[in-house]
């Protein structure tokens, strides 16, 4: 692991900008990692990439001078095993509802009697060659990030970014929304009131508040940071592609011949 990426102690008290990859093209990783985002996280829920393509991404954003994160599918033991084992600087898992689900989240990266996490040799341990250096560096760098994306994660948000070890936490509008009853609306009071209560939530339990700006937007960008949120994925693989593309585009309807 080189240490001159980490960003597990800038969380602590610095605003830490990455991306986001959903194509699963290394190339694109690689364009993204390259271009100075601080991390960029690999997305296993909403895509199809498998865990050998992961690997491949974990390897070229690394490699690219960015931090690799990956955010799993669900809070599965066995899918987090498998990613740190690739070499993931750490997870973003997805609707954590419960202390008790953010405890797990944090106990499947790490190796017992810190958690639950098989001993295994593979690449983030250098194929069998670096394995105490690395256990030495999971303890006090990987990253844990937890997702609040519902009206029970909310109502237990004080007990959950209590758990020993959770770094940053990011807010899901849109599934917040929805679990309150109004889909998509994210001006709705109902939202911007949970939103206080998160941002309040990370203040107090000294844990950074983490959203993801899908749709790059300057003013967006600066909002987020003066409310507070101080861990944000900004734009997106697909989004970034799509918005050049759609601009390539224009460049042809405007000339006259």
């Amino acid at each position: 692991m080189k240490k001159e990426l980490l960003i597990k102690h800038r969380l602590e008290s610095d605003t830490v900008v990455g991306s986001w990859v959903s194509l699963g093209s290394v190339e694109a990783a690689e364009i993204i990692a390259t271009s100075g985002f601080s991390f960029v996280t690999i997305d296993l829920e909403h895509t199809g990439i498998d865990i050998k393509t992961a690997e491949s991404l974990i390897r070229v954003i690394e490699l690219s001078g960015s931090v690799p994160i990956v955010r799993v599918s669900e809070n599965d033991p066995i899918q987090v095993k498998r990613v740190m084992d690739c070499g993931a600087h750490g997870i973003i898992v997805p609707m954590v509802n419960t202390p008790e689900e953010a405890e797990q989240a944090v106990a499947s990266i790490h190796y017992p009697p810190k958690g639950i996490r098989g001993v295994g040799l593979y690449r983030a341990q250098k194929y069998g060659n670096g394995f105490k250096e690395y256990k030495e560096w999971l303890l006090g760098n990987s990253v844990v990030v937890v997702q609040i994306e519902s009206k029970e994660a909310i109502n237990n948000i004080d007990n959950i970014l209590s758990v020993d070890r959770v770094d940053a936490a990011m807010i899901g509008p849109y599934d917040l929304s929805n679990s309150l009853g109004v889909l998509g609306e994210l001006n709705h009071p109902e939202v911007i009131k949970a939103e206080i209560i998160f941002l309040r939530s990370c203040m107090k339990c000294g844990v950074a508040p983490g959203i993801h700006i899908v749709h790059p937007d300057r003013e967006k960008l600066e909002e987020c940071m003066k409310k507070g949120f101080r861990f944000i994925a900004y734009g997106v693989d697909m989004i970034f592609l799509e918005n050049a593309t759609r601009q390539a585009l224009s460049h042809t309807r405007d000339l006259k011949y």
